[in-house]
């Protein structure tokens, strides 16, 4: 007998399920007896909130569901183990429970911070010789994942980005030159400008496109803000800038901590939001004009009606490549996508050896792609986001609404 579990973990995306789908299918094409699903990734594992996937996903139709459901279909958590030298009772605990269940392999579909996991479990089974063996799937629309090309969930929250700064400068600018409007769009990303960038992704032949775009990568100086507002305004009514929640101001600090301190989760991350606002507050102070702030918190990550096809085929076939390695007994690895061509566009799916080398760690965006003189992005940067978002997923609706898998 030969059984797998599967968990997911961090920030959830439109995506995440599609690699669910593409593992679970894939384990049991290969041979794995049972494969079960950890409820609250490693964090519902230690109290075995666990369930058994043939019982949610034996059908094409839930398959096909579950690929459409954003979100984590297994649910998220953010739960760090810590060190096996202060918490070996915790690791002790994890190995029981998978030998209970009689759990050969793992695979953790997730982010930074999971793969973290990943890294921990495996050094600790090779260690302490334990059979078991572990399998990082990729997972953020932060896309900050070093040695991967991208990451699965960043395709399909670009295009929502993309498309939804469209729809905001459409609106912006019915309101003509006696009541000209700044609206600043605050993005998701920590501090990697990837999915901030995809605002430049909105400007085509109907569409002027963004102002500006303020990415974490390089600091924000508050005066020349102002400055370059003020002179835009004198140009035209209609006034949109897309900002990442990570920037900071040349003195070092993030612009959302202004009037606050942000609060940190369990891996130390600080919980960043309201750089927008802020920014918006300080030009009617300073130039008196309308200003509106827009955060799109988490409608970037759970937007499946604006899913790309490119991302969920992707993410489908990194949750295979799990499974494979996973069977093949591979441990402390991570699938990742290598870019063979980008016209046409093609990826290679494999596997990075050392872990250790992705855990933790953030891929920024190359100060050489981003347009400083101009606060825009270059198009090396716009051509590396385009292929992403490319191709519709044709939704199941009942009734004109888009349906998903739930458990009951």
């Amino acid at each position: 007998m030969k059984n797998l579990i599967i968990g997911q973990s961090g920030g959830p995306t439109s995506v995440i399920n599609a690699s669910l789908a593409g593992a679970y299918k894939e384990a049991k094409k290969l041979g794995y007896d049972k494969v079960y699903g950890m409820i609250n990734g490693i964090e519902g594992l230690l109290s075995e909130n666990i369930i058994d996937l043939d019982k949610y996903l034996d059908s094409k139709e839930n398959l096909e569901l579950l690929k459409r459901t954003p979100s984590s279909y297994l649910l998220t958590c953010r739960f760090k183990l810590g060190s096996p030298a202060t918490n070996q009772e915790t690791y002790e605990k994890i190995f029981t429970i998978l030998d209970k269940y009689k759990i050969d392999s793992f695979i953790y579909i997730g982010g930074n911070d999971s793969m973290d996991t990943v890294e921990s479990l495996s050094d600790y089974a090779i260690f302490k010789k334990k059979k078991q063996n572990f399998i990082g799937i990729p997972k953020t629309i932060d896309n900050d994942l070093p040695i991967t090309d991208h990451c699965p969930g960043y395709g399909s929250a670009a295009k929502y980005i993309a498309i939804t700064l469209r729809e905001i400068i459409r609106d912006n600018t019915a309101y003509g030159v006696t009541n000209p409007t700044v609206s600043i769009v605050e993005i998701m990303g920590r501090h990697a400008g990837w999915l901030t960038a995809a605002a430049a992704l909105a400007k085509d032949d109907t569409c002027e496109g963004v102002d500006a775009i303020f990415l974490p990568e390089l600091p924000i100086d508050i005066d020349k803000f102002v400055d370059k507002v003020q002179k835009l305004v004198k140009k035209k009514p209609s006034i949109v800038i897309a900002v990442s929640e990570g920037v900071k101001t040349t003195e070092g600090k993030f612009v959302c901590e202004f009037n606050s301190t942000a609060k940190e989760d369990a891996f130390g991350h600080k919980q960043l939001g309201g750089c927008a606002e802020t920014l918006c507050n300080i030009i009617k102070e300073r130039l008196g004009l309308k200003v509106r702030p827009i955060i799109l918190s988490t409608l970037q990550r759970a937007a499946s009606h604006l899913q790309s096809l490119t991302d969920v085929e992707e993410a489908e076939m990194v949750g295979k490549k799990g499974a494979e390695l996973a069977f093949k007994g591979e441990s402390g690895k991570m699938v990742i996508m290598e870019r063979v061509s980008n016209s046409p566009y093609k990826i290679k799916y494999s596997s990075f050896d050392d872990i250790h080398e992705i855990a933790n760690l953030e891929k920024k965006v190359p100060i050489e792609w981003i347009d400083q003189e101009n606060d825009q992005v270059k198009k090396p940067l716009i051509d590396y986001i385009r292929p992403l978002i490319l191709g519709e997923v044709e939704q199941i609706t009942v009734n004109g609404i888009p349906q998903h898998l739930i458990r009951k």
